[in-house]
């Protein structure tokens, strides 16, 4: 693999320097979210956290896919940022309560 321009790593970089998007990496790393999950975890609006996930899907940082009427977001394992993104979230808590505690309040998946 060749390496990254200190241009294109500074934007991903960037990108993870948000605490929100930082921690949506977090999210993904353990299970794929739609934004009504997100909403629900962040307690911000919709429109503040699609902000959030166009910037790291419009960096090719996630993947999106619908499933019936609701657009799931997954890490994109294909992007050159994948490995790099691993490493640094290994320095980091894992996020499998917030997800835990989704499931728990029946709002994981189900996206009401």
């Amino acid at each position: 693999m060749d390496p990254f321009s200190v241009e294109k790593m500074a934007t991903v970089l960037k990108l993870l320097g948000d605490q929100t998007r930082l921690t949506m990496i977090l999210l993904l790393k353990e299970s794929d979210c739609c934004v009504c999950e997100f909403v629900e975890l962040f307690n911000m609006s919709q429109p503040s956290i699609s902000q959030h996930v166009r910037k790291l899907k419009d960096a090719g940082i996630v993947n999106e896919a619908r499933r019936g009427q609701w657009i799931f977001y997954s890490l994109n394992k294909q992007s050159d940022y994948y490995k790099v993104i691993l490493s640094i979230t290994e320095y980091l808590p894992t996020q499998e309560e917030k997800i835990y505690q989704l499931e728990k309040l029946g709002k994981k998946i189900s996206c009401d």
